[in-house]
């Protein structure tokens, strides 16, 4: 527990500390292995500009399901090992999810779900598993629907439930003994990105941040949904303190969380009428889409662009303002930016 509240606070050295001895005292049980593995997983979730963690991760994961199967060779019913193998099998799926590889995605999803399922009606109080299985239905269910060519995919592995999935994973959230902040992780995603709930969603980020307040993953989520709720005065507080902690180089706060805190709080000087200032942070954030962006222009760069186009034009300087929405129209079609910068370039923003 020592070494999970570390991770949580971004203190990645002490948590390797505390899981080594764990292994060096009960090499033959999983756990060690598996919450060691989870160090490198945050740091694939922090560091979101880099693939550097990724291969560490995935020995990581061999690691941990060569030790289970160990077990599972003298045992086949050994607990610790189904749930430890069957997690381990989940968080290898979501990597492979976040990176889209999504072949991988499901073959690890659905055996790791299959395996927790068995466990489940073995244990079937234990809230610590139904992390895994509510992970499995609800996104099984939800990410066909979300892109479409994972139908295909999808078609041959166990349906979701996302009303089931969410049910367990808020038991999980609850209950569990040891998956209870995990658990939240993944309920704040759902509701801020899938649900589109504000009010659950803010309440696990005050929560999480509160808990952890040097976690930049809970800090984005919490200034994102002050966004959300047009809270003005935090929305522009929150992501200022992200953005000196990343000019600190506060761990975790790396370049990726500084270019959205320099659109946020441009948008909100933006809101507040101050053009001249609003100007310049969406001049920065674009700039700083240029060191991260790699085959495509990200949303952040193209937005920042039309928001500094009309911040141009409120200034009067128009030569400028229709230069940036001709940049704009250079660039890939986000959230109908082609027709907002042609409509700008035919009447000025006012």
């Amino acid at each position: 527990n020592k070494g999970m509240d570390y991770i949580y606070n971004v203190q990645f050295a002490e948590a390797e500390e505390c899981f080594s001895r764990v292994i060096s005292m009960y090499p033959d049980h999983p756990s060690g292995y598996f919450l060691d593995a989870m160090v490198d997983w945050w740091k694939i979730t922090l560091y979101r500009s880099t693939k550097a963690y990724d291969e560490r991760f995935l020995r990581k994961i061999d690691r941990v399901i060569e030790v289970c199967d160990k077990n599972l060779d003298s045992i086949s019913t050994d607990i610790k090992s189904l749930f430890f193998k069957g997690g381990a099998l989940g968080y290898r799926g979501r990597f492979y999810g976040f990176r889209e590889e999504w072949l991988s995605a499901a073959r690890d999803g659905k055996n790791g779900f299959d395996l927790l399922i068995n466990l489940l009606q073995s244990a079937p109080g234990n809230h610590d598993v139904m992390l895994g299985t509510g992970i499995y239905n609800y996104f099984a269910a939800v990410l066909p629907e979300q892109y479409p060519l994972l139908k295909p995919v999808m078609e041959f592995l166990p349906r979701g439930n996302k009303s089931i999935g969410l049910a367990q994973l808020r038991a999980s959230s609850r209950l569990a003994k040891f998956t209870q902040v995990e658990a939240k992780v993944v309920l704040l995603n759902i509701y801020y990105q899938y649900e589109n709930n504000v009010s659950e969603a803010f309440a696990l980020a005050s929560e999480l941040h509160k808990k952890y307040p040097m976690n930049p993953y809970f800090h984005r989520y919490l200034g994102r949904l002050y966004v959300k709720k047009s809270d003005l005065g935090a929305w522009e507080r929150t992501w200022r303190e992200m953005l000196v902690r990343y000019m600190d180089r506060v761990p975790g706060y790396e370049i990726s969380t500084a270019r959205e805190a320099l659109y946020y709080i441009g948008y909100a000087l933006f809101n507040k009428a101050n053009y001249s200032k609003a100007g310049k942070y969406f001049k920065k954030c674009a700039d700083a889409c240029k060191k991260v962006d790699e085959e495509e222009a990200s949303g952040f760069r193209i937005k920042s662009l039309l928001r500094w186009g009309n911040c141009m034009d409120k200034l009067g300087r128009r030569s400028e303002a229709v230069s940036l929405y001709r940049e704009v129209l250079s660039l890939r079609d986000f959230e109908g930016s082609h027709r907002d910068a042609k409509q700008y370039i035919k009447t000025a923003f006012n």
